[in-house]
Protein backbone atom coordinates (compact mmCIF):
# COMPACT_ATOMS: atom_id res chain seq x y z
CA UNK A 1 0.00 0.00 0.00
CA UNK A 2 1.16 3.55 -0.73
CA UNK A 3 1.52 5.99 2.09
CA UNK A 4 0.52 9.63 2.16
CA UNK A 5 3.32 11.99 1.26
CA UNK A 6 3.61 14.81 3.74
CA UNK A 7 4.45 18.43 3.00
CA UNK A 8 8.16 19.04 3.44
CA UNK A 9 8.02 22.84 3.39
CA UNK A 10 9.73 24.46 6.33
CA UNK A 11 12.80 26.30 7.42
CA UNK A 12 16.25 25.78 6.03
CA UNK A 13 19.02 26.15 8.62
CA UNK A 14 22.61 25.90 7.57
CA UNK A 15 26.05 25.68 9.09
CA UNK A 16 29.55 26.00 7.68
CA UNK A 17 30.82 23.01 5.72
CA UNK A 18 33.94 22.29 3.66
CA UNK A 19 34.33 21.15 0.07
CA UNK A 20 34.01 17.38 -0.05
CA UNK A 21 34.84 14.92 -2.83
CA UNK A 22 33.89 11.27 -2.46
CA UNK A 23 34.99 8.91 -5.17
CA UNK A 24 35.15 11.74 -7.71
CA UNK A 25 31.56 12.86 -7.05
CA UNK A 26 31.18 16.40 -5.85
CA UNK A 27 28.33 17.76 -3.78
CA UNK A 28 27.00 20.83 -2.06
CA UNK A 29 29.61 22.70 -0.05
CA UNK A 30 30.11 25.45 2.49
CA UNK A 31 27.03 27.28 3.63
CA UNK A 32 28.52 30.20 5.51
CA UNK A 33 25.59 31.78 7.33
CA UNK A 34 22.64 30.49 9.34
CA UNK A 35 19.10 31.59 8.65
CA UNK A 36 15.61 30.22 8.04
CA UNK A 37 13.64 30.48 4.82
CA UNK A 38 9.91 30.14 4.33
CA UNK A 39 8.58 28.18 1.39
CA UNK A 40 6.32 30.42 -0.67
CA UNK A 41 4.92 28.92 -3.86
CA UNK A 42 1.91 30.24 -5.69
CA UNK A 43 -1.29 28.26 -5.29
CA UNK A 44 -3.35 26.98 -8.21
CA UNK A 45 -6.89 25.72 -7.81
CA UNK A 46 -6.63 22.09 -8.87
CA UNK A 47 -8.20 19.01 -7.29
CA UNK A 48 -6.23 17.86 -4.23
CA UNK A 49 -5.02 14.29 -4.72
CA UNK A 50 -3.92 11.73 -2.19
CA UNK A 51 -0.35 11.28 -3.41
CA UNK A 52 0.96 7.81 -2.63
CA UNK A 53 4.65 6.94 -2.28
CA UNK A 54 6.22 3.59 -3.12
CA UNK A 55 9.90 2.88 -2.42
CA UNK A 56 11.51 0.31 -4.70
CA UNK A 57 15.00 -1.06 -5.20
CA UNK A 58 16.38 0.91 -8.15
CA UNK A 59 18.44 -1.84 -9.78
CA UNK A 60 16.11 -4.82 -9.40
CA UNK A 61 12.59 -3.49 -8.80
CA UNK A 62 10.04 -5.91 -7.40
CA UNK A 63 6.97 -6.14 -9.65
CA UNK A 64 4.76 -6.41 -6.59
CA UNK A 65 5.99 -3.04 -5.32
CA UNK A 66 5.05 -1.45 -8.65
CA UNK A 67 1.61 -3.05 -9.00
CA UNK A 68 -0.40 -0.22 -7.44
CA UNK A 69 1.44 2.44 -9.45
CA UNK A 70 0.90 0.49 -12.69
CA UNK A 71 -2.81 0.10 -11.94
CA UNK A 72 -3.10 3.86 -11.35
CA UNK A 73 -1.55 4.52 -14.76
CA UNK A 74 -3.90 2.03 -16.42
CA UNK A 75 -6.81 3.88 -14.83
CA UNK A 76 -5.70 7.26 -16.22
CA UNK A 77 -3.74 8.49 -13.20
CA UNK A 78 -0.46 10.37 -12.93
CA UNK A 79 2.62 8.75 -11.38
CA UNK A 80 6.15 10.12 -11.05
CA UNK A 81 9.01 7.66 -11.56
CA UNK A 82 12.80 7.68 -11.90
CA UNK A 83 14.66 7.53 -15.16
CA UNK A 84 18.39 7.62 -15.85
CA UNK A 85 18.09 11.38 -16.60
CA UNK A 86 15.59 12.96 -14.16
CA UNK A 87 12.29 11.93 -12.56
CA UNK A 88 9.39 11.92 -15.02
CA UNK A 89 5.66 12.47 -14.47
CA UNK A 90 3.91 9.72 -16.37
CA UNK A 91 0.40 9.24 -17.75
CA UNK A 92 -1.09 7.10 -20.52
CA UNK A 93 -0.02 8.88 -23.72
CA UNK A 94 -3.11 7.58 -25.54
CA UNK A 95 -5.60 9.17 -23.13
CA UNK A 96 -6.31 12.90 -23.44
CA UNK A 97 -7.88 13.15 -19.93
CA UNK A 98 -4.79 11.44 -18.45
CA UNK A 99 -2.37 13.70 -20.33
CA UNK A 100 -4.34 16.78 -19.32
CA UNK A 101 -3.69 15.84 -15.69
CA UNK A 102 0.05 16.22 -16.41
CA UNK A 103 -0.43 19.77 -17.68
CA UNK A 104 -2.73 20.52 -14.76
CA UNK A 105 -0.26 19.29 -12.17
CA UNK A 106 2.78 20.98 -13.69
CA UNK A 107 1.14 24.20 -14.84
CA UNK A 108 2.82 23.49 -18.17
CA UNK A 109 1.95 25.42 -21.39
CA UNK A 110 -0.23 23.25 -23.61
CA UNK A 111 1.73 23.98 -26.81
CA UNK A 112 4.80 22.27 -25.38
CA UNK A 113 5.03 18.66 -26.67
CA UNK A 114 5.71 15.71 -24.39
CA UNK A 115 8.10 12.77 -24.75
CA UNK A 116 6.53 9.31 -24.90
CA UNK A 117 8.44 6.63 -22.99
CA UNK A 118 8.33 3.00 -24.10
CA UNK A 119 9.75 -0.24 -22.72
CA UNK A 120 10.13 -2.17 -26.01
CA UNK A 121 11.13 -1.00 -29.49
CA UNK A 122 8.29 -3.07 -30.90
CA UNK A 123 5.94 -0.40 -29.49
CA UNK A 124 7.21 2.08 -32.10
CA UNK A 125 5.11 0.40 -34.78
CA UNK A 126 1.89 1.39 -33.00
CA UNK A 127 3.02 5.00 -32.43
CA UNK A 128 4.98 6.12 -35.50
CA UNK A 129 5.06 6.03 -39.29
CA UNK A 130 8.11 5.10 -41.42
CA UNK A 131 10.75 7.80 -41.74
CA UNK A 132 11.44 9.56 -45.02
CA UNK A 133 13.58 10.15 -47.05
CA UNK A 134 15.15 6.84 -47.98
CA UNK A 135 17.89 5.81 -45.60
CA UNK A 136 16.62 7.89 -42.67
CA UNK A 137 14.93 4.88 -41.12
CA UNK A 138 18.12 2.83 -41.33
CA UNK A 139 20.10 5.58 -39.57
CA UNK A 140 17.47 5.82 -36.84
CA UNK A 141 17.67 2.05 -36.33
CA UNK A 142 21.46 2.18 -36.02
CA UNK A 143 21.29 4.95 -33.45
CA UNK A 144 18.62 3.10 -31.47
CA UNK A 145 20.85 0.03 -31.51
CA UNK A 146 23.67 2.15 -30.11
CA UNK A 147 21.87 4.38 -27.58
CA UNK A 148 18.66 2.63 -26.50
CA UNK A 149 17.81 2.15 -23.75
CA UNK A 150 19.30 5.55 -22.96
CA UNK A 151 18.96 9.33 -22.92
CA UNK A 152 18.25 9.84 -26.64
CA UNK A 153 14.82 10.94 -27.86
CA UNK A 154 13.76 10.65 -31.51
CA UNK A 155 11.20 12.98 -33.07
CA UNK A 156 9.36 10.73 -35.51
CA UNK A 157 6.27 10.96 -37.77
CA UNK A 158 3.25 10.24 -35.58
CA UNK A 159 0.73 7.59 -36.56
CA UNK A 160 -2.65 9.38 -36.72
CA UNK A 161 -4.66 8.78 -33.55
CA UNK A 162 -1.92 6.79 -31.83
CA UNK A 163 -1.44 9.29 -29.00
CA UNK A 164 -3.44 12.15 -27.57
CA UNK A 165 -3.13 15.42 -29.53
CA UNK A 166 -2.10 16.99 -26.23
CA UNK A 167 1.10 14.90 -26.41
CA UNK A 168 2.11 16.20 -29.84
CA UNK A 169 0.94 19.79 -29.24
CA UNK A 170 -0.75 19.73 -32.64
CA UNK A 171 2.38 18.67 -34.51
CA UNK A 172 2.52 15.75 -36.94
CA UNK A 173 5.46 14.26 -35.03
CA UNK A 174 5.86 12.50 -31.71
CA UNK A 175 8.97 12.39 -29.50
CA UNK A 176 9.80 8.87 -28.28
CA UNK A 177 12.53 7.34 -26.15
CA UNK A 178 13.30 4.17 -24.20
CA UNK A 179 14.72 5.04 -20.76
CA UNK A 180 17.71 3.15 -19.34
CA UNK A 181 16.37 2.71 -15.83
CA UNK A 182 15.11 -0.64 -14.50
CA UNK A 183 12.27 0.98 -12.53
CA UNK A 184 11.04 3.01 -15.51
CA UNK A 185 11.16 0.04 -17.86
CA UNK A 186 9.39 -2.24 -15.39
CA UNK A 187 6.66 0.32 -14.65
CA UNK A 188 5.99 1.05 -18.33
CA UNK A 189 5.81 -2.66 -19.15
CA UNK A 190 3.60 -3.44 -16.17
CA UNK A 191 1.19 -0.60 -16.92
CA UNK A 192 0.80 -1.66 -20.54
CA UNK A 193 0.80 2.02 -21.53
CA UNK A 194 3.20 4.17 -23.51
CA UNK A 195 3.82 6.91 -20.97
CA UNK A 196 3.90 10.59 -21.77
CA UNK A 197 6.36 11.84 -19.17
CA UNK A 198 7.87 15.30 -18.88
CA UNK A 199 10.04 16.08 -15.88
CA UNK A 200 8.13 15.69 -12.61
CA UNK A 201 8.33 19.28 -11.38
CA UNK A 202 6.26 22.43 -11.49
CA UNK A 203 6.78 24.03 -14.90
CA UNK A 204 9.78 26.35 -14.90
CA UNK A 205 11.33 24.86 -11.76
CA UNK A 206 14.58 22.87 -11.69
CA UNK A 207 14.06 19.30 -12.83
CA UNK A 208 13.90 16.67 -10.04
CA UNK A 209 16.70 14.16 -9.55
CA UNK A 210 15.31 12.75 -6.28
CA UNK A 211 11.83 11.62 -5.22
CA UNK A 212 11.94 14.26 -2.49
CA UNK A 213 12.23 16.95 -5.19
CA UNK A 214 9.05 15.60 -6.81
CA UNK A 215 7.34 15.50 -3.44
CA UNK A 216 8.21 19.14 -2.76
CA UNK A 217 6.75 20.30 -6.07
CA UNK A 218 3.82 17.98 -6.75
CA UNK A 219 2.54 16.50 -3.47
CA UNK A 220 -1.26 16.71 -3.58
CA UNK A 221 -1.23 17.34 -7.34
CA UNK A 222 -0.48 13.82 -8.62
CA UNK A 223 -1.58 10.31 -7.75
CA UNK A 224 1.73 8.74 -6.82
CA UNK A 225 5.53 8.79 -6.69
CA UNK A 226 7.78 5.78 -7.23
CA UNK A 227 11.00 6.37 -5.28
CA UNK A 228 13.79 4.46 -6.99
CA UNK A 229 16.69 6.51 -5.67
CA UNK A 230 18.71 9.23 -7.37
CA UNK A 231 18.57 9.77 -11.13
CA UNK A 232 21.81 9.10 -12.98
CA UNK A 233 22.78 11.60 -15.72
CA UNK A 234 21.06 14.52 -14.00
CA UNK A 235 20.16 16.28 -17.28
CA UNK A 236 17.31 15.47 -19.62
CA UNK A 237 17.67 13.42 -22.80
CA UNK A 238 19.08 14.67 -26.08
CA UNK A 239 16.29 15.21 -28.62
CA UNK A 240 17.05 14.65 -32.31
CA UNK A 241 15.32 14.36 -35.65
CA UNK A 242 16.77 12.31 -38.48
CA UNK A 243 17.27 14.59 -41.49
CA UNK A 244 18.36 11.97 -44.02
CA UNK A 245 20.33 8.74 -44.24
CA UNK A 246 23.47 10.30 -42.79
CA UNK A 247 22.48 13.36 -40.72
CA UNK A 248 20.65 14.13 -37.51
CA UNK A 249 19.58 17.51 -36.17
CA UNK A 250 19.87 18.17 -32.44
CA UNK A 251 16.72 19.90 -31.20
CA UNK A 252 17.73 19.81 -27.53
CA UNK A 253 21.17 18.93 -26.14
CA UNK A 254 21.24 16.37 -23.35
CA UNK A 255 22.76 13.17 -22.06
CA UNK A 256 23.96 11.89 -25.46
CA UNK A 257 26.54 14.33 -26.83
CA UNK A 258 27.10 15.47 -30.41
CA UNK A 259 30.49 13.79 -30.24
CA UNK A 260 28.86 10.46 -29.34
CA UNK A 261 26.40 10.78 -32.23
CA UNK A 262 29.28 11.45 -34.64
CA UNK A 263 31.18 8.46 -33.29
CA UNK A 264 28.08 6.39 -34.07
CA UNK A 265 28.30 7.46 -37.72
CA UNK A 266 25.89 10.40 -37.91
CA UNK A 267 26.69 13.88 -39.17
CA UNK A 268 25.28 16.45 -36.72
CA UNK A 269 23.58 19.77 -37.36
CA UNK A 270 21.74 21.92 -34.83
CA UNK A 271 18.37 23.56 -34.54
CA UNK A 272 18.93 27.31 -34.04
CA UNK A 273 17.89 27.33 -30.37
CA UNK A 274 19.93 24.22 -29.55
CA UNK A 275 23.26 25.22 -31.05
CA UNK A 276 26.24 26.03 -28.83
CA UNK A 277 26.25 29.77 -28.10
CA UNK A 278 22.74 29.87 -29.59
CA UNK A 279 21.06 31.36 -26.54
CA UNK A 280 20.31 34.62 -28.31
CA UNK A 281 17.76 32.86 -30.53
CA UNK A 282 15.99 31.05 -27.67
CA UNK A 283 13.17 33.60 -27.50
CA UNK A 284 12.07 33.12 -31.10
CA UNK A 285 8.30 32.91 -31.40
CA UNK A 286 7.48 29.51 -32.88
CA UNK A 287 5.82 26.27 -31.95
CA UNK A 288 8.44 24.23 -30.07
CA UNK A 289 9.46 21.10 -31.98
CA UNK A 290 11.18 19.63 -28.94
CA UNK A 291 10.11 19.48 -25.32
CA UNK A 292 11.83 22.01 -23.09
CA UNK A 293 12.98 24.49 -25.74
CA UNK A 294 10.47 27.37 -25.72
CA UNK A 295 9.53 28.53 -22.24
CA UNK A 296 11.58 29.35 -19.15
CA UNK A 297 12.90 26.20 -17.55
CA UNK A 298 15.01 24.99 -14.67
CA UNK A 299 15.00 28.33 -12.83
CA UNK A 300 15.65 28.79 -9.12
CA UNK A 301 13.50 31.28 -7.24
CA UNK A 302 16.37 33.74 -6.83
CA UNK A 303 17.67 35.97 -9.62
CA UNK A 304 20.49 34.16 -11.42
CA UNK A 305 23.28 35.40 -13.68
CA UNK A 306 26.04 33.55 -15.54
CA UNK A 307 29.53 35.02 -15.62
CA UNK A 308 31.94 34.07 -18.42
CA UNK A 309 35.61 34.90 -18.83
CA UNK A 310 39.07 34.27 -17.45
CA UNK A 311 38.70 32.46 -14.09
CA UNK A 312 40.48 35.19 -12.12
CA UNK A 313 38.34 37.91 -13.73
CA UNK A 314 35.16 35.89 -13.10
CA UNK A 315 36.07 35.40 -9.42
CA UNK A 316 36.78 39.10 -8.99
CA UNK A 317 33.58 40.20 -10.75
CA UNK A 318 31.39 37.82 -8.77
CA UNK A 319 33.09 38.84 -5.52
CA UNK A 320 32.35 42.50 -6.18
CA UNK A 321 28.73 41.72 -7.09
CA UNK A 322 28.28 39.64 -3.93
CA UNK A 323 29.57 42.47 -1.73
CA UNK A 324 27.23 44.95 -3.42
CA UNK A 325 24.21 42.67 -3.02
CA UNK A 326 25.03 41.99 0.62
CA UNK A 327 25.25 45.73 1.28
CA UNK A 328 21.71 45.95 -0.10
CA UNK A 329 20.57 43.27 2.38
CA UNK A 330 20.18 40.45 -0.14
CA UNK A 331 21.08 36.79 0.48
CA UNK A 332 23.75 35.79 -1.98
CA UNK A 333 24.78 32.55 -3.63
CA UNK A 334 27.54 31.36 -5.96
CA UNK A 335 27.38 28.23 -8.11
CA UNK A 336 30.97 27.24 -8.79
CA UNK A 337 33.13 24.44 -10.03
CA UNK A 338 35.24 22.58 -7.48
CA UNK A 339 38.46 24.07 -8.84
CA UNK A 340 37.38 27.64 -7.95
CA UNK A 341 34.90 27.35 -5.09
CA UNK A 342 37.34 28.25 -2.31
CA UNK A 343 37.80 31.70 -3.86
CA UNK A 344 34.23 32.82 -3.12
CA UNK A 345 32.69 34.37 -0.04
CA UNK A 346 28.88 34.40 -0.17
CA UNK A 347 26.00 33.36 2.07
CA UNK A 348 25.75 30.10 0.10
CA UNK A 349 28.53 28.69 -2.08
CA UNK A 350 27.61 25.47 -3.89
CA UNK A 351 29.73 23.17 -6.04
CA UNK A 352 27.90 21.46 -8.87
CA UNK A 353 30.93 19.38 -9.91
CA UNK A 354 34.38 19.57 -11.45
CA UNK A 355 35.52 21.28 -14.64
CA UNK A 356 37.68 18.21 -15.22
CA UNK A 357 34.59 15.96 -14.93
CA UNK A 358 31.64 17.87 -16.36
CA UNK A 359 29.46 14.79 -15.96
CA UNK A 360 29.62 15.41 -12.20
CA UNK A 361 28.43 18.98 -12.77
CA UNK A 362 25.56 17.74 -14.94
CA UNK A 363 24.60 15.32 -12.19
CA UNK A 364 24.69 18.00 -9.48
CA UNK A 365 23.18 21.02 -11.24
CA UNK A 366 19.48 20.68 -10.44
CA UNK A 367 20.04 19.64 -6.83
CA UNK A 368 22.21 22.74 -6.36
CA UNK A 369 19.55 25.04 -7.84
CA UNK A 370 16.97 23.57 -5.48
CA UNK A 371 19.39 24.01 -2.57
CA UNK A 372 19.57 27.73 -3.30
CA UNK A 373 15.79 27.83 -2.98
CA UNK A 374 15.88 25.91 0.29
CA UNK A 375 18.38 28.45 1.65
CA UNK A 376 16.31 31.46 0.61
CA UNK A 377 19.01 32.84 -1.70
CA UNK A 378 17.87 35.92 -3.61
CA UNK A 379 20.84 36.60 -5.93
CA UNK A 380 22.90 33.86 -7.60
CA UNK A 381 26.01 34.05 -9.76
CA UNK A 382 27.20 30.98 -11.66
CA UNK A 383 30.42 30.05 -13.39
CA UNK A 384 30.32 28.67 -16.93
CA UNK A 385 32.13 25.89 -18.77
CA UNK A 386 33.30 25.03 -22.30
CA UNK A 387 30.48 23.85 -24.58
CA UNK A 388 32.10 20.58 -25.58
CA UNK A 389 30.70 17.16 -24.78
CA UNK A 390 28.19 17.21 -21.92
CA UNK A 391 29.24 20.84 -21.38
CA UNK A 392 26.95 21.82 -24.25
CA UNK A 393 23.87 20.48 -22.46
CA UNK A 394 25.09 21.84 -19.13
CA UNK A 395 25.46 25.36 -20.53
CA UNK A 396 22.06 25.08 -22.20
CA UNK A 397 20.42 24.36 -18.83
CA UNK A 398 22.46 27.00 -17.00
CA UNK A 399 21.48 29.64 -19.57
CA UNK A 400 17.80 28.72 -19.26
CA UNK A 401 18.00 28.76 -15.45
CA UNK A 402 19.43 32.28 -15.67
CA UNK A 403 16.91 33.46 -18.24
CA UNK A 404 19.88 33.89 -20.61
CA UNK A 405 21.34 36.60 -18.35
CA UNK A 406 25.05 36.25 -19.17
CA UNK A 407 27.87 38.66 -18.35
CA UNK A 408 31.20 38.38 -20.16
CA UNK A 409 34.14 39.81 -18.24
Amino acid sequence: MGKRVRDQAGTGRTSARRVVSRGGAYGIIEIKRSYSAEAGESKVNIPVRNTSLWSVEGRTPDAGRLRAAAELLKAGGTVAFPTETVYGLGADARSTPAVERIFEAKGRPSDNPLIVHIADRAELASLTLPLEPAGAGALAERLMDRFWPGPLTFVLPAKPGAVSPRVTAGLETVAVRMPAHPVALALIAQSGCPLAAPSANRSGRPSPTLASHVQGDLDGRIDGIVDGGAAGVGLESTVIEVVDGGTVRILRPGGVTAEALREAGAAVVYDAVAAPDGAADAGAVQAPRSPGMKYAHYAPQGQMQLVQGDPAAVTAWIGSSVREARAAGERTGVLAFAEHAAGYDADCVLVMGSLARLDTAAHGLYAALREFDARGVQRIWAETCPEQGIGHALMNRLAKAAGHAIVRV
